[in-house]
């Protein structure tokens, strides 16, 4: 495996208007036309799986998992280069590996290259074996490679030991380890051209009421980890959190909230 104590990675930055996309879980709803839909990926390949368009070049997609009766979504994110697709974090579904994959490719004409999971839960990191398999570089922390090891859950083929900058031309994106939290692993990723915070499980949507799975949870470290992202990341315009929606900017300072009950 691969260590890497500072990782530049340059790519060009494909720079173009991309319509917004979105996939719901009953196939697809999109400003394609209607002979672009009718060459699209089924609807019942498409099932479970939701890409909404973010931002320029970032998009967000969303898998489900039924857990005890209750459909639960599970949030990752992609950018679009010039030479391919870069995910943060992986889908959780997996029956979606390959669909996420297909409908990138489908949409964009690129393929996926990398993938990038900020914490050892698989929801972050279920599809990790599947992609290596592909030829897929999968990146984590050192901190989750040893501990998706240790768990048992798919390890990534390579890993940085410290907070790391991507760069993709003129987008690039660093990766933030502020602390024990959702779990003693969780990064951050901010992409600060575009003001977005990838906060992953650490941070809980504004539609939460409580912190959901907390097994792995350092509570009293937890509060001090979001407060050093609001410290380090100043007026994101969008914060997009593990679990369910991401309309609001305040997820971090719910968080927070959340943590005092």
């Amino acid at each position: 495996m691969r260590s890497m104590n500072l990782l530049w990675v340059t790519i060009f930055l494909c720079i173009n208007t991309i319509a917004q996309v979105k996939f719901d879980r009953n196939g697809i709803k999109t400003t394609m036309s209607s002979e672009d839909s009718a060459k699209a990926i089924t609807q019942d390949t498409l099932k479970n799986l939701t890409i909404t368009h973010l931002i320029g070049d970032y998009f967000i997609f969303t898998t489900y998992k039924l857990i005890q009766g209750s459909v639960f979504p599970s949030n990752g994110m992609y950018v679009v280069t010039d030479i391919g697709v870069v995910l943060f974090d992986t889908p959780w579904d997996t029956s979606q590996f390959q669909p996420l994959l297909d409908s990138i490719e489908f949409r964009h004409h690129k393929k996926v290259i990398s993938s990038i999971s900020t914490h050892f839960h698989d929801d972050r990191t279920a599809a990790v074996n599947y992609y290596n398999d592909k030829g897929i570089k999968t990146y984590s922390s050192k901190l989750t490679f040893d501990l998706c090891k240790e768990k048992g859950e798919n390890q990534p083929a390579f890993y940085f030991d410290k907070d790391t900058t991507f760069n993709f031309g003129k987008h690039l994106f660093q990766t933030f380890y502020p602390g024990e939290g959702h779990s003693k692993d969780n990064i951050v990723i901010w992409c600060p051209n575009e003001k977005i915070l990838y906060g992953g499980c650490l941070v809980k949507s504004t539609e939460n009421n409580n912190l959901g799975y907390i097994n792995d949870a350092n509570l009293e470290e937890w509060p001090h980890s979001v407060k050093k992202v609001i410290k380090k990341f100043l007026n994101p315009v969008f914060v997009i959190p593990g679990h369910f929606g991401w309309g609001s900017k305040r997820g971090l300072q719910h968080t927070l909230k959340l943590l005092k009950k």
